[in-house]
């Protein structure tokens, strides 16, 4: 447990809040966290921050079409907090599907049965009647000291859900495998143990730990999965391992396995079981797919000019599946965009591997993507799940509690190499569609602050995880400049790289790479429960131009322009920054200086749209 702080180290920390970021109001948890020198106001992690970490070797074995995953595991478990922790909480993630979880039904057999667990090598007891929750508390017979380790050994098996997900039975002879072993849960600065229920709609918080996975399955049988695959050439016959290996230098996609190829079932060594190996470090998370009739393509895309660093791209789906089949290409150009534009962070793993299935859900260096004929819908998913490569993967942000820190990113990139991929009216009109419409013109009564954690979060969940930050990462830019928000968030990103950042730390590190006092800002958009709605009250004419007046209904410090329609027939448009709200964030003025006759005058926030347009133009009399 978090260890006690002195209430006076509490209140001069309060007062410094006070002082420098008055309106960044924290629970007492996140204060305490600052208070103790693991996270710092400057937007760094504290000289005192500190995380937990695992080192996992994981063997799973599966026959499809039996749903049957078994496992064993050897965890060691470093303790790198200063807490004497007399208990280990135990993940048990796809125990969700035993309470209908996602959506499914209830599947009593698809929650993880433990047939075997030992803590330094002595028994512990383990009741799989009660353990069916997604969390399980595992008391120590010795308390794990700060800076020391324990080892666990885990034996379980459990059935693979049936139900369309984001893991489960894709069809017979498909799976897709993810949460499938025990983990050891977060435990961090600011909360402890992380408890809180996987409920199937949340998503994931997870250490950074060292993997080592070995995948069993029958010969014929591809598999694909978090890492790199260590024993190619033993898994695959010569002329497929070459094709592999030929990929990771070609641009153009190499067919590895195609349907004849399936058909013919001479892929993979023709052993009674295959055991393929995989390895990733400084990781959140692994996930795996197996299939004996999925195409195979692949290619590779150089992510670092510098140094030439090259990714390989795969995927992996049913031949019928026209979308998939461009699916190397599009990947290509999501990580070569992502890499050299923003976040302008070279793609940190050495792959990305796309797998047809239902859910269009990302896991680190994986995709589980559902089949669509749109082709344009098809690559905005891919980009969308390739985009949280960086939020949650790159910067280790907690999910499951403040979801806007990785989903608003990934749509508000969404929206960017959209616009480099379709051009800009196109790609906003399909963001405005998909991310604003429904939001703005909607009930806005019961609107809670994007700040306000799960599961806390009871209307409008998905517009405070997905639209509305997106709109307010947009907004910042827009204030900020392009080359001066790329540098905020470049400081962010390197101060929490392979870290746990939580909203304030986001909030420090922009204001600290920007050198912008931005504190109004993050409260508008952040701590309150404002929508989009601004009000041109008033038009006067004045000497070399026009005043406008205008007012903040909805309360967000949005951008906009003023859009001058003159007596001869021509218009100019003269944009707005949120910085016209810095000092009055619901009544402003605002010149317009021209020399010509204005006929008519509208305020148009483009994909900031608007609740009530009526009010948005003025019109000469």
């Amino acid at each position: 447990m978090l260890k006690s702080i002195t209430l006076s180290a509490i209140f001069s920390l309060a007062l410094l809040l006070s002082a420098t970021a008055q309106t960044l109001t924290m629970p007492p948890e996140i204060m305490q966290a600052y208070a103790k020198g693991t996270r710092s106001l400057n937007g760094k992690p504290g000289k005192k921050y500190w995380e937990n970490h695992g080192r996992y070797n994981i063997s799973v074995s599966m026959a499809p079409p039996d749903r049957t995953i078994n496992g064993v595991e050897d965890i060691t478990y470093f303790n790198n907090s200063p807490d004497t922790l007399h208990s280990l909480n135990m993940k048990l993630i796809v125990n969700v599907h035993l309470n209908a979880g996602r959506g499914g039904a209830a599947d009593p057999a698809a929650g993880i049965h433990v047939d075997n667990i030992q803590i330094n090598g002595a028994k512990v007891d383990w009741d799989n009647n009660t353990a069916i929750t997604t969390n399980q508390m595992v008391d120590l017979n010795l308390p794990l000291m700060p800076h020391d380790s324990l080892k666990l050994n885990i034996t379980w098996h459990y059935q693979l859900s049936k139900s369309h997900g984001r893991d489960g039975v894709i069809d017979s002879t498909t799976f897709y495998v993810a949460y499938f072993y025990p983990r050891v849960s977060v435990y961090d600065d600011y909360k402890g143990w992380d408890t809180q229920p996987h409920t199937g709609s949340l998503e994931f918080y997870n250490d950074f730990n060292d993997y080592t996975l070995n995948v069993t399955v029958p010969k014929n049988f591809i598999v694909w999965s978090t890492g790199t695959l260590q024993n190619p050439t033993q898994v695959l016959q010569p002329d497929f391992a070459k094709k592999l290996e030929e990929s990771m230098t070609s641009d153009s996609t190499v067919h590895i396995a195609t349907v004849q190829d399936l058909a013919n079932k001479n892929i993979t060594a023709q052993n009674p079981t295959n055991t393929w190996t995989w390895t990733a470090t400084n990781i959140t998370d692994m996930a795996l797919a197996v299939s004996d009739h999925y195409d195979w393509d692949a290619a590779s895309v150089v992510v670092d000019d510098k140094t030439q660093r090259r990714v390989s791209v795969q995927a992996a789906f049913a031949d019928a599946s026209d979308d998939f089949h461009h699916y190397v290409q599009f990947a290509r150009n999501s990580l070569d965009w992502f890499s050299h534009n923003l976040p302008g962070v070279p793609y940190p793993f050495p792959k990305t591997t796309s797998v047809q299935g239902f859910a269009d859900m990302e896991y680190p260096m994986m995709v589980n993507d559902s089949h669509t004929p749109d082709l344009t819908f098809a690559q905005m998913v891919q980009d969308h799940e390739i985009a949280h490569t960086y939020f949650p993967f790159y910067m280790g942000t907690n999910e499951s509690r403040y979801a806007f820190m990785d989903e608003g990113w990934a749509t508000t990139f969404e929206l960017l190499i959209g616009t480099a991929e379709k051009g800009k009216k196109a790609a906003e009109d399909f963001y405005k569609k998909f991310r604003v419409t429904r939001w703005i013109n909607g009930p806005h009564a019961k609107e809670m602050p994007i700040i306000t954690p799960s599961p806390e979060v009871t209307f409008g969940a998905g517009n405070n995880f997905y639209g509305k930050p997106s709109l307010s990462y947009l907004a910042l830019k827009d204030m900020l400049g392009d080359k001066l928000f790329k540098k905020a968030l470049h400081t962010y990103m390197n101060n929490w790289n392979g870290k746990h950042p939580i909203p304030w730390d986001y909030f420090y590190s922009m204001k600290s790479g920007s050198g912008k006092n931005l504190d109004w800002f993050f409260y508008n958009w952040f701590f309150t429960p404002y929508y989009i709605d601004i009000d041109l009250e008033k038009v006067d004419k004045i000497s070399g131009g026009y005043t406008l007046s205008i007012k903040n209904i909805g309360g967000f410090a949005v951008p906009f322009d003023a859009i001058v329609t003159y007596a001869d027939g021509t218009s100019e448009s003269f944009h707005q920054t949120p910085i016209v709200w810095e000092q009055d964030q619901k009544d402003i003025s605002v010149k317009i200086k021209t020399q010509k006759e204005a006929k008519s005058i509208t305020l148009d926030g483009g994909i900031f749209m608007d609740a009530n347009m009526k009010d948005n133009t003025w019109t000469a009399n």
